[in-house]
């Protein structure tokens, strides 16, 4: 089959490239020249384990390739796939600019019967208007589809060629039958793909993101009931995870969400829900509660370090100046370079406001961290030397590597042996007995 991908985005270059691996011949169309020339060079703009290996196979065959010519990728393509941006706007709802841009710029080289695919995640209606942009520049027949992506960073070629399922909204069965044809391949063990419509297939991708990111705050407002009751949260979620109606899944309390999916998602469906007069109580408190989480470790480093007085009840200005503080993990998730909406971003910046040196560590993620933070923290390539000298370790993001460090050696080079752990990956009671100062996360 003839696929186009506009937009070489996460989404648009990991769907081109999967869709590629399965014989079909795919285009991937950018206006971003560098991004197109980098491809082109062999060279992959983000990091996501196995999608370099697969591109450059796929070049090498002949399946895949990269272009900045949007006719080319219309007029030779029968299924073409909208993956562009929909950062969210300064209310919080979500910027359809580049997703209509797109449907604007395909209207124009439209040479026949095709099926526009909205790949982005984009609200509820929002086929109905790329339908009306279409149609308002073009004779040509046409349908427009909705193809919810359900991708998880760090993981998302095996999500994309194993998917749980694959949700199409269309209106026609001749549209629902080629997209039952595109994505054969992927669920040959089991026919997993929910045929419903438009609108609905839109709203399922906010539902779901909409539900995880609620499962992740409920447990840590959780966690910090347990903090102020003194129960642990690492027994109370496996006395709940067991239930099979809650099960462990996204129950596992820390530093709060971020990424490029939840934050924007959950905001851009409150401003949706608002639009149409629905009060989304339930989504507020969800995102409120994870602005808060971002908070709880610096707090937890401040708390150690700088305890209020209980005379005045203030802190210095700078309570921390003076002390140093490791960070293990930048991205917002392992197996990601990715930086957006981190929790470690909104920690470090209250590091440093409290007068913090910071030295930071992340396997992947360093470059993204040096264009948020220039130089206001020092960058480490090995995660040992972030420690030497350091009054105390966070742990932000849980890379397996960081796992089961030798904590012997971290004893021997830290100035102090104080680990505030984020993600609740340590046994807290084997570091209380190594000499080591624990905090966790709604950890009694």
């Amino acid at each position: 089959m003839k696929i186009s991908v506009i937009g070489t985005g996460y989404v648009g270059l990991v769907t081109g490239t999967c869709l590629a691996e399965s014989g079909n011949d795919v285009i991937c169309m950018d206006i971003d020249k560098k991004k197109i020339e980098l491809l082109n060079n062999g060279n992959v703009p983000i990091y996501e384990p196995g999608l370099e290996e697969l591109i450059k196979r796929n070049v090498a065959h002949g399946r895949l390739s990269f272009t900045t010519n949007m006719s080319r990728a219309v007029r030779e393509s029968s299924v073409i796939f909208i993956a562009v941006g929909t950062p969210p706007g300064e209310n919080g709802s979500a910027d359809l600019k580049y997703v209509l841009g797109a449907a604007e710029d395909i209207a124009r080289h439209l040479n026949g019967y095709k099926i526009i695919v909205n790949k982005s995640t984009v609200p509820v209606g929002t086929a109905d208007k790329v339908k009306a942009v279409i149609a308002g520049k073009t004779k040509h027949k046409f349908e427009v589809v909705s193809n919810p992506e359900f991708l998880k960073e760090g993981s998302a070629i095996e999500d994309f060629m194993k998917p749980d399922r694959i949700v199409i909204g269309a209106n026609s069965a001749r549209s629902m039958q080629i997209m039952h044809d595109v994505y054969a391949p992927f669920v040959r063990k089991g026919d997993r793909t929910l045929v419903m419509d438009v609108r609905s297939a839109e709203m399922t991708k906010y539902a779901s993101n909409a539900m995880l990111a609620t499962k992740i705050s409920f447990i840590n407002e959780m966690a910090n009931i347990c903090m102020s009751l003194g129960a642990d949260i690492d027994s109370v979620r496996r006395g709940m995870g067991y239930d099979k109606r809650i099960g462990f899944e996204f129950l596992f309390p820390g530093v709060g969400y971020g990424g490029s999916c939840f934050p924007k998602d959950v905001k851009a469906l409150v401003q949706t829900a608002k639009e149409h007069g629905f009060d989304a109580k339930v989504l507020k408190s969800v995102e409120a509660v994870n602005e808060q989480q971002k908070r709880v470790l610096s707090d937890l480093i401040l708390s150690h370090f700088a305890p209020k007085k209980s005379t005045r009840n203030t802190r210095p200005a700078k309570p921390l100046s003076g002390r140093t503080v490791a960070v293990w993990g930048l991205s917002f998730k392992p197996r990601t370079d990715d930086m957006r909406e981190a929790p470690s971003a909104v920690i470090i910046h209250n590091l440093l406001r409290a007068g913090a040196e910071i030295r930071a560590h992340d396997p992947v993620a360093m470059h993204e961290a040096r264009k948020i933070f220039k130089k206001r923290i020092t960058l480490m390539e090995d995660g040992y030397e972030a420690l030497r000298g350091a009054d105390a370790l966070a742990v932000v993001t849980e890379w397996n590597e960081f796992r089961t460090p030798d904590f012997q050696r971290m004893k021997k080079i830290m100035k102090n042996p104080v680990i505030f752990d984020g993600r609740n990956i340590y046994n807290q009671e084997e570091l209380k007995k190594m000499g080591f100062t624990y905090y966790g996360i709604g950890r009694r």
